[in-house]
């Protein structure tokens, strides 16, 4: 019997060796595609035994300043913005980095590349370039394993049970960097916290999407109902005539009992410099400027507050420039019990930012873009440490995106409970929407949306 355990052993060692052999990466191969705002970004093809494996990458409008250095080539060919050193870099400094290793360790991967580039921020070869080989090596692994994209960042993250669809935040209303109107906030959101399955989200999303378009016509006209860089309508509205919309077209939608409200400030657009200001009319030409739109940090705290007891916020992201801890901490202290405050330029996916966060009591949620950080496994590391520390992760697309749809496959996968990824329109956010509906319907009946739970899913909650 010990001898029959023994040779067993040996063989499933064997077999197990063979199949790691058998997905080592044999091949990278980097290129310049471009991306949803008209500009090159990079595209990593991983091969392996099992096949060819394509990951893409992308890019922010509104950055924070301590994100991952995303290279570009600089001169005048796309206007700067040309990856073709990325692209170099993938093709040579991290090729040499990562083949022969196998794509079924993640971990390796990324490490292997990391060393590569011997920079704290991925200055030396890119993040843009690392990222895209990370994202591809992630699908080659799942291949690897004969598991779905979802099921492998499961594994990887140590989560026992992915089974939770997110909550879509649908940016419908677009201001800040993504658009051309005079609007301060970036992002205006429908949250579909009442329904009953994602399936359901997704018809309360279009619908609500659709009705707004019908209101913001009627009062503005057919110019009004162009669309952002992340298909949200970009009407000429202030922040509170938006949230009146948004909940006008929810009324008219027959969904007032199953929808929240969520806002993108991103603040770090406006801060006025070396001063405890904010300029919500920073858009306009220094002569033509509404004085009453500049407000200190205590004023627009206070006008947060009054937006949250006259809507039903329930998130709200980057209220506060990136080094304003203290209007951070004083926010989060004054409403963080019963709204999301969300760091996206604060913390940057970036665990050190993140610790700094937690230890000041600033923010209570994070906003999960790879991309600041660089690779699979340090952003999993971000939202383990969130998750330890109570609090929740809303994973994100950038407003530059691909038809990639990996984000989809990271939220379930890191049962981060809610997603944004943009308007329902544009074939680079429908994408990610789409993938997510292909996941509910392969979990069939396992499959869980926690509906106004969205802070605290399962997993690590």
């Amino acid at each position: 019997m010990l001898a029959s355990s023994a040779t067993n052993a040996i063989r499933r060692a064997a077999s197990t060796a063979g199949r790691r052999q058998m997905s080592a990466i044999t091949g990278v191969t980097g290129r310049e595609i471009i991306d949803s705002r008209g500009n090159p970004t990079v595209e990593v093809d991983i091969t392996t035994a099992d096949g060819t494996f394509t990951a893409s990458v992308p890019s922010g409008a509104s950055t924070g300043i301590y994100e991952a250095v995303e290279l570009r080539d600089g001169g005048s060919r796309y206007m700067g913005k040309g990856v073709t050193k990325a692209v170099e870099n993938v093709n040579k400094a991290l090729a040499d980095a990562v083949i022969g290793i196998d794509v079924a360790d993640q971990r390796a991967v990324d490490d292997a590349m990391l060393k590569a580039d011997g920079t704290a921020n991925k200055g030396n070869l890119g993040a843009n370039a690392i990222l895209g080989v990370s994202l591809a090596a992630s699908k080659a692994g799942a291949a690897a394993k004969g598991v779905p994209l979802w099921k492998h960042y499961a594994d990887i993250a140590g989560n026992p049970t992915p089974d939770t669809l997110p909550v879509p935040c649908f940016n419908v209303i677009n201001g800040g960097e993504h658009a051309g109107n005079k609007l301060a906030f970036q992002e205006f959101f429908i949250i579909p916290t009442g329904a009953e399955n994602f399936t359901e989200s997704m018809v309360i999303g279009c619908e609500i999407f659709h009705n707004l378009k019908s209101v913001i016509k009627g009062k503005f006209g057919g110019d009004a109902t162009l669309i952002g860089d992340e298909g949200g309508f970009a009407p000429p509205c202030d922040v509170e005539s938006g949230l009146a919309m948004l909940m006008e077209a929810t009324e008219k939608a027959g969904y007032l009992d199953k929808v929240s409200i969520g806002l993108d400030v991103a603040a770090s657009e406006f801060k006025v410099a070396g001063k405890n200001e904010y300029d919500l009319d920073f858009k306009s030409p220094a002569g033509e400027k509404d004085s009453s739109l500049l407000l200190t940090g205590d004023e627009l705290i206070a006008f947060y507050k009054d937006m949250i007891d006259k809507y039903p916020i329930v998130t709200i992201e980057d209220p506060f420039d990136q080094d304003d801890w203290d209007n951070w901490t004083s926010m989060c202290k004054d409403v963080g019990e019963k709204v999301q405050i969300v760091g996206d330029d604060l913390t940057v996916t970036n665990p050190v930012k993140i610790a700094e966060a937690v230890e000041k009591g600033s923010a209570n949620c994070l906003l999960l873009k790879v991309n600041q950080i660089g690779s699979i496994s340090e952003s999993i590391d971000a939202v383990k440490l969130s998750k330890q520390n109570g609090w929740g992760v809303m994973t994100s697309h950038r407003s530059g995106e691909t038809e990639d749809s990996y984000i989809a496959d990271l939220a379930v996968g890191l049962c981060t409970g809610q997603i944004k990824t943009g308007a329902p329109c544009r074939g680079e956010r429908t994408a990610k929407y789409n993938q997510l509906l292909r996941i509910e319907a392969e979990l069939g009946a396992a499959a869980k949306y926690p509906g106004m739970g969205f802070r605290k899913p399962d997993w690590m909650g």
